[in-house]
């Protein structure tokens, strides 16, 4: 009878950090439109990045222009970019490679 209880005990703890870190990713199109500063996290093709914002805040990016190509940038860059509805507009690699 307790090892059915000991088992969702269980499965509760190895849970929570799983919904912490999706608790922690955002969607894009609810960022206020502005300039901010991000680490890439990881560079899914031309058009589309995740990021950590300075929050700590992790968000998929995607280019809000046919200019915007982010196969420069690499995982770990710094990057300052400019955002609309969601959208990269334009960004500068703080990196300097």
């Amino acid at each position: 009878m307790y090892k059915p209880l000991t088992l969702i005990a269980l499965a509760a703890a190895l849970a929570a950090p799983i919904a912490a870190l999706a608790a922690n990713s955002i969607d894009a199109s609810l960022i206020p439109d502005g300039t901010y500063t991000v680490k890439v996290e990881k560079v899914l093709d031309s058009k589309h990045i995740q990021v950590t914002m300075d929050n700590g805040a992790e968000t998929t990016l995607e280019a809000g222009r046919p200019t915007v190509d982010f196969t420069k940038v690499k995982v770990g860059d710094q990057v300052k970019l400019s955002l609309s509805k969601g959208e990269v507009l334009v960004y500068l690699d703080l990196s300097g490679h």
